[in-house]
């Protein structure tokens, strides 16, 4: 390829790009392995890039821009899932190292070849499609959702100028979230990539394992995590190793939480508002304002009271699924997403506000509130239902919280405490988990 987006912006071959386990990966040895793993793979159109672990996900995904493949993200892989995407995209094959699964596999090499160093960056042309990224499927078949190359790099970019990781030279950076996601393909490899920093190869994932990756690794650091994971370190009692910026997505936080994680993390804490149709969209440190500022690049449009945004390079307008009250040129406020607006005998509200006024009560760690299935009765008022987790309360004492806290339209009939919430990688809880949940509680 004589023109295009280089994969990795590090200035030195013998720049480390990565930490595999504890092992430090050079530029030169990464592109090594890229090119010998491209070598390897067959010759189809479609990755199903399955790595569990970062690194060899990382080589893969540069493998795969190199022989001009796509990489497939899927929101898990559940047998249906791919048996879905075998039918969809009949050319796949799958790029595994940690188990078989029932599609066309390849294992990762064990070994990549002890060849030559190199450093001859690949350039990818800037239209070349890089990945398919797919919703979350909660409200039915997972929503295929194609980017560019070009759209990669230019967001990535944009995101590394905002959130100030230059001040950070070589800052590891480490992730909670999982590589497959759009926030953490974008937040764990990408940026580090486009930008001239450290992946780290493992997902800590317990607080224990999150302060022992970040106190292994060396200075500067960068964590990449979640509302829940942040909720997480904040309830431990043992002392954080010290970061120099935490990023937060998925669910926005409280000014109160984010300040706390800021003197606990010692460092600012950004947020990244975005979703994965759009990918990046905006920043934002709640510790400071709730005001979200766009990337560079990005714009949004008002039209007919529903907000559409573009990215850079011009791709289609993609319609935001929030509520968005402009404050600037380039700046907004969210006001819950408009899926979460609840009406109940003629009052309205939503279940963001709702689950936020919830985790204000002491001895709540985790809830959330949900509209239950209607049950065909037109005349029935519906009443929102909640899931708690709150360990030594009674569900009396939770509402009684809550009456001093939201209309009584809102509270929750039922409210069932459980010992745990069955949140997935990102910290999400899809609709149809909770509905299993509460109608297995209220059997039992």
């Amino acid at each position: 390829m004589s023109s295009g987006c280089p994969i990795v912006r590090h200035t030195d071959s013998s720049d480390i790009i990565a930490f595999y386990g504890e092992r430090p990966i050079t530029v030169a040895r990464f592109l090594h392995d890229v090119l010998a793993l491209a070598a390897l793979v067959p010759a189809r159109r479609h990755m199903l890039n399955l790595c569990v672990d970062r690194y060899r996900f990382t080589v893969a995904f540069a493998a795969a821009l190199c022989r001009q493949q796509i990489s497939l993200l899927p929101p898990s892989a559940t047998p249906a899932v791919l048996n879905e995407l075998s039918a969809d995209y009949p050319d796949l094959y799958c790029l595994t190292d940690s188990q078989q699964l029932p599609v066309a596999c390849m294992t990762f090499p064990e070994d990549l070849g002890d060849g030559a160093e190199v450093y001859r960056v690949p350039l990818v042309p800037a239209q070349q499609s890089a990945v398919i990224l797919f919703s979350s499927g909660s409200t039915g078949r997972p929503i295929p959702t194609t980017k560019s190359w070009g759209t990669l790099v230019s967001s990535a970019l944009a995101a590394g100028r905002r959130l100030g990781v230059h001040a950070f030279q070589s800052a590891s950076v480490i992730g909670t979230v999982p590589h497959q996601h759009s926030y953490g393909l974008e937040s764990t490899v990408l940026l580090a990539l486009q930008n001239g920093l450290v992946i780290d190869s493992r997902r800590p994932f317990y607080p224990g394992d999150i302060r022992a990756r970040i106190h292994t690794l060396p200075t500067p650091r960068i964590l990449v995590t979640t509302p829940v994971h942040i909720r997480a370190l904040l309830a431990e009692p043992d002392e954080m190793p010290t970061v120099n910026l935490a990023i937060s997505a998925t669910a926005p936080l409280s000014s109160a939480i984010a300040t706390r994680a800021e003197a606990r993390f010692r460092a600012p804490l950004l947020e990244i508002y975005g979703c994965t149709e759009a990918g990046q969209i905006a920043t934002r440190r709640p510790a400071k304002g709730m005001e979200w500022r766009c990337l560079d690049g990005v714009i949004l449009e008002n039209r007919a009271r529903q907000y559409w945004v573009r990215g850079p390079l011009g791709q289609t307008r993609i319609l935001l699924q929030d509520m968005i009250e402009r404050t600037g040129p380039d700046t907004f406020l969210l006001r819950g997403r408009l899926a979460d607006f609840v009406d109940i005998a003629g009052k309205h509200t939503s279940l963001t506000y709702l689950n936020r006024q919830l985790l204000t009560i002491d001895g709540v760690i985790d809830g959330v509130f949900f509209m239950p299935d209607e049950d065909g009765d037109s005349e029935r008022i519906i009443r929102l239902a909640a899931l708690v987790v709150a360990p030594g309360l009674k569900a009396e004492t939770v509402l009684q919280a809550l009456r001093d806290r939201v209309d009584a339209a809102f509270l929750p009939r039922p409210l069932i405490l459980v010992d745990a919430l069955p949140r997935n990688a990102l910290g999400k809880l899809p609709r149809d988990t909770l509905l299993h949940l509460a109608s297995r509680q209220a059997g039992g």
